[in-house]
């Protein structure tokens, strides 16, 4: 299976972008930068067009979600949107009762805790995915020479809030889960890898130019289980959109001792959160990948002359990479000054 030939990356708009350039170790005409969560919370035309719409209803209203993924890209004039959705989207589409809970995040219904549970999961169907797609092309339409990234939540995220029922901490129980019961363990992350894998497949199919693996909650996990209990499953959920040959993004927070394990799953492009030096990152991955991060979103709240002092820093160290797409080492906080935003992204493409 191929893209279309009026795909982004077929028909001459994004395929020579300065973020296609980076995430594949090309060289870009200036600095690309886009930033985690830049589509939401701290915009206030997302808050006046979100009233009244809960969070799960605006990502499969496909003009919204469409509006919402484009507002950044006009008002910070960054080098690609991110399809605004949620990790959870494949859940609701497989028809499992989950929901958005403002202060608190996702929460199900009932969580998968059993074997029976696992059996009896349903399956994300391919007309399902329509208002994804529906969304994508109608954002694609608008970008015009823009890139735009798809994502989904790699399947360990997916399966700890699966198990949980609600954001957790620590992880206790799916970490449980993969020790006492693998093979439920193991079927639970098969589907979670499939249900994302689709998803994001949706995405690239209808236009995105690049395809991004979110893992919130790897960072709960040793090297060694994240080897044997996840690495093989976010590879399972990737490989849905190998054979489309875009760029893969593969991003995790808390993930330094994993950025290896990360790599070797086979993506173009390494994330890595404000945690870990961006130099001692590269030299942990090699010149085989290109890095993306990682601005510390705490400081977006400094004052200036920090906040600059650090940006120069993180796209000096970026230099030592195969490629670098500046962006945070996390999500953009809802308490952010959009302004502040815009003259991030001023500054990175003067430098």
């Amino acid at each position: 299976m191929t893209l279309s030939q009026n795909h982004p990356m077929l028909d001459g708009r994004t395929q020579d972008s300065a973020l296609i350039q980076a995430l594949t170790g090309k060289t870009p005409s200036h600095h690309p930068v886009w930033f985690m969560r830049q589509a939401g919370r701290s915009l206030p035309e997302y808050m006046k067009l979100r009233e009244g719409v809960s969070m799960l209803d605006s990502c499969l209203d496909p003009a919204m979600a469409s509006e919402i993924t484009l507002q950044p890209v006009r008002r910070h004039k960054v080098d690609a949107g991110i399809f605004f959705s949620d990790i959870v989207i494949p859940l609701r589409l497989a028809g499992i009762g989950v929901d958005i809970v403002p202060g608190v995040g996702p929460v199900l219904d009932n969580p998968i805790r059993t074997a029976e549970q696992v059996a009896a999961l349903p399956e994300v169907t391919d007309q399902s995915l329509e208002p994804i797609r529906e969304a994508v092309k109608l954002t694609v339409a608008e970008l015009g020479k823009t890139p735009l990234i798809g994502f989904a939540g790699a399947p360990f995220t997916v399966a700890a809030y699966m198990v949980e029922g609600k954001p957790s901490r620590d992880h206790l129980g799916p970490r449980t889960m993969m020790y006492s019961e693998p093979e439920v363990w193991d079927g639970l992350m098969k589907w979670a890898a499939k249900a994302s894998g689709l998803f994001l497949r949706a995405q690239v199919e209808a236009g995105a130019s690049a395809a991004q693996l979110f893992d919130s909650w790897a960072g709960s996990l040793s090297l060694p289980d994240y080897e044997k209990y996840v690495a093989p499953y976010s590879n399972l959920a990737l490989d849905h959109v190998r054979d489309l040959g875009v760029p893969m993004i593969h991003f995790g927070t808390g993930t330094g001792e994993l950025l290896t394990a990360m790599r070797d799953i086979g993506v173009d492009t390494v994330g890595v959160d404000y945690r870990i030096p961006l130099e001692t990152a590269i030299e942990r991955l090699g010149q085989d990948v290109s890095v993306q991060g990682n601005i510390d979103p705490a400081l977006l709240s400094a004052p200036w002359e920090v906040l600059e002092a650090h940006v120069r820093e993180v796209v000096e160290a970026g230099k030592k990479a195969r490629g670098h797409v500046v962006n945070l080492g996390h999500g953009v906080p809802p308490t952010t000054d959009p302004d502040v935003l815009s003259k991030v992204v001023e500054l990175i493409h003067s430098l």
